[in-house]
């Protein structure tokens, strides 16, 4: 089967043909470190997450690259005495570490920040001088430009005609041969941290903030590489400026554009600037995290996802679903059931399509349902097919079983103490003493805990309805 995936820059379905199908490789635009995680991130993350997933089992390998942008106007705004800049950098990257980890996002193969990069990105600056698709800025600022009509490529990713574009916003104009030439590189200026600079032919400064995913990119994936990925809102300016500097400086580039829908509240872009926004710590703290990523990757990644209350408790219905298929199997298959039993084609067939991911839950719903059937008719041997199926598309998914609840400690001592309940439960009845087993069923279902007596004995499961 070939994957096929919505290439923005072609803004049409191609088949995904990688340079080394041995190894894909993916950079991902990762998070400006100067404040905490909003649900909009994580929303982006599962997104690429489910890909890189997804490609993991076409391929076997793929390098996946996310960066850190650790040093940026806004981190330098938000900085005080008591907290430089790069310790807050620093502080907001663990958060959103934190976060990720959390929904069970994988790990990045590298991840690296712009700090470290400070060298690789003057030497592109330098081949775009040369090349002359740069300048330095006649007023002495130390400042140097991109000059966009040095490029006729320019606007090919978001196909707009340089004239209809807006002025760059990333430096002051008074240095520009054009209003939409955007910053390379910054000069020092007085009032910013000495330590925040760094020694460059054009003087102390620092990188803009395009330069650096180009020469990241460049450093970790080569001139040429698979996927490019981030957000829609991050297509212009800054995706069509990653584009001309690096094929401006002779780099083949990304082969494939792939951005993320964005989480949306009352149809507005969730963003921190508007105000509008859910830090993913709260949301966090209040919701089990695999209900979360759930309810983050249901919907198909290029969509926009308005995000409600009733967004998460759907998706801890859903997954309660699933998970008591699971439990139910492992109970009565005298076996246990295989992992690796292969997905189902219809799966398959949706996550080829461009990560269908609301066809392939369809898919992976279904086959709980004709499992539960199983189950109930006594075909273990089906029923087994049914839950490997299960737990492989929910690895897939990064929903794997083994993160469900009932692996962790807290899970673990509720177990113990619901069965020496039940447990007591059963004594009570043996012996007819009704009075003292109907309390303890009433105190059972007070904490929320359900009881099920079968042919196999009692089980419980919390009630999530």
């Amino acid at each position: 089967m070939t994957v096929r995936l919505y290439d923005t820059r072609a803004q049409a379905l191609r088949d995904f043909a990688p340079r080394d199908p041995s190894n894909v490789t993916v950079y991902v635009c990762g998070p400006t470190v100067q404040s905490g995680p909003h649900i909009g991130h994580v929303r982006a993350a599962v997104g690429f997450d489910i890909l890189r997933r997804w490609l993991e089992h076409r391929h076997g390998r793929v390098t996946f690259v996310r960066n850190v942008t650790d040093i940026d106007d806004k981190i330098l705004a938000n900085a005080t005495d008591a907290e430089p800049w790069w310790a807050l950098a620093y502080r907001i990257e663990l958060e959103f570490t934190r976060a990720y980890s959390a929904v069970g996002v994988l790990p990045p193969t590298y991840e690296p920040r712009a700090t470290a990069s400070v060298p690789q990105m003057i030497e592109l600056i330098e081949t775009l001088v040369e090349r002359g698709h740069a300048y330095a800025a006649p007023d002495g600022s130390g400042d140097v430009y991109f000059d966009v009509r040095s490029w006729p490529e320019y606007g090919s990713l978001t196909r707009q005609s340089l004239d209809a574009m807006e002025a760059a916003a990333d430096a002051d104009p008074r240095g520009k041969r054009d209003p939409r030439d955007f910053a390379l590189w910054k000069g020092a200026k007085p009032d910013e941290p000495a330590d925040a600079a760094w020694s460059s032919p054009w003087g102390i400064g620092r990188p803009g903030w395009h330069i650096e995913c180009s020469a990241m990119s460049r450093r970790y994936l080569g001139s040429e590489f698979d996927i490019h990925g981030g957000g829609l809102d991050l297509r212009f300016p800054h995706h069509e400026n990653e584009l001309a500097q690096s094929t401006a400086a002779g780099d083949a580039f990304a082969r494939y554009w792939v951005h993320n829908g964005l989480v949306t509240v009352g149809d507005q872009k969730m963003s921190k600037s508007l105000g509008n926004f859910l830090l993913a710590e709260d949301v966090l703290r209040e919701r089990d995290p695999r209900v979360v990523r759930y309810a983050l990757g249901a919907a198909h990644y290029r969509s926009s996802l308005d995000l409600t209350p009733a967004s998460f408790d759907e998706a801890e219905v859903a997954l309660g679903r699933i998970r008591s298929f699971l439990q139910r199997a492992a109970r009565v298959l005298p076996d246990g059931f295989d992992g690796d039993t292969g997905l189902p084609a219809a799966f398959a067939s949706a996550m080829d399509d461009d990560l269908a991911v609301p066809q392939a839950l369809a898919a992976l719903h279904e086959t709980v349902r004709s499992g539960n059937t199983a189950l109930d008719e006594g075909d273990h041997d089906a029923a087994a097919v049914a839950a490997g199926a299960v737990s492989g598309m929910l690895a897939v998914l990064g929903l794997d079983p083994a993160d469900a609840p009932g692996d962790d400690a807290e899970t673990t001592a509720l177990d113990a103490l619901v069965r020496t309940m039940i447990d007591q439960r059963a004594e009570a009845r043996a012996t007819k003493d009704w009075t003292t087993a109907d309390r303890i069923r009433d105190a059972i279902a007070a904490a929320g805990i359900v009881l099920e007596d079968g042919p196999e004995g009692t089980h419980w499961s919390v009630n999530r309805g």
